[in-house]
C-alpha cells in the first residue's frame, strides 16, 4: 500500500475562491524543470471522502468537495502554507475502504 497525503476544501473555494490554477501551474513547471515525475492529482468529489475512516473529515468539508492527492508530504505541507481553509491528513490506498485514491465519487453530495 502507498501512503497519499491530501488537502480537501469546498470545491467552490478550491477552484473559484483560490488562485490554485496559479499555485498548480508553479508547481508543474518546477517538477518539470527539476525533472520530477507528477506525483499529485487534483480530483472533485474524491471518492476517498467515503471511506467509513473519512467520514468525520467529510462532516466538516463543505460538499461537494474537491482535493488534491500527493505521494509527497512535503508537496501538501507547502500547499497548506498556501491555502487557507483546507482539511489536510493522509490515508492508505489501495484498501478495501478506498481500492482507488484517485477516483471520483459517484455521488453529487
Amino acid at each position: 500500500m502507498q501512503t497519499y497525503y491530501y488537502i480537501v476544501a469546498s470545491k467552490r473555494f478550491l477552484r473559484e475562491e483560490e488562485p490554485l490554477d496559479e499555485v498548480i501551474a508553479e508547481r508543474i513547471r518546477n517538477y518539470q524543470e527539476q525533472g520530477k515525475e507528477i506525483d499529485f492529482w487534483f480530483i472533485d468529489r474524491p471518492a476517498f471522502l467515503d471511506a467509513p475512516e473519512l467520514a468525520s473529515v467529510k462532516a466538516k468539508v463543505p460538499q461537494p468537495a474537491s482535493a488534491i492527492i500527493s505521494t509527497n508530504s512535503q508537496f501538501v505541507t507547502w500547499l497548506k502554507l498556501r491555502l487557507e481553509f483546507v482539511a489536510t491528513g493522509e490515508f492508505q490506498a489501495p484498501s478495501a475502504t478506498i481500492p482507488d485514491p484517485i477516483a471520483a465519487s459517484l455521488t453529487t453530495a
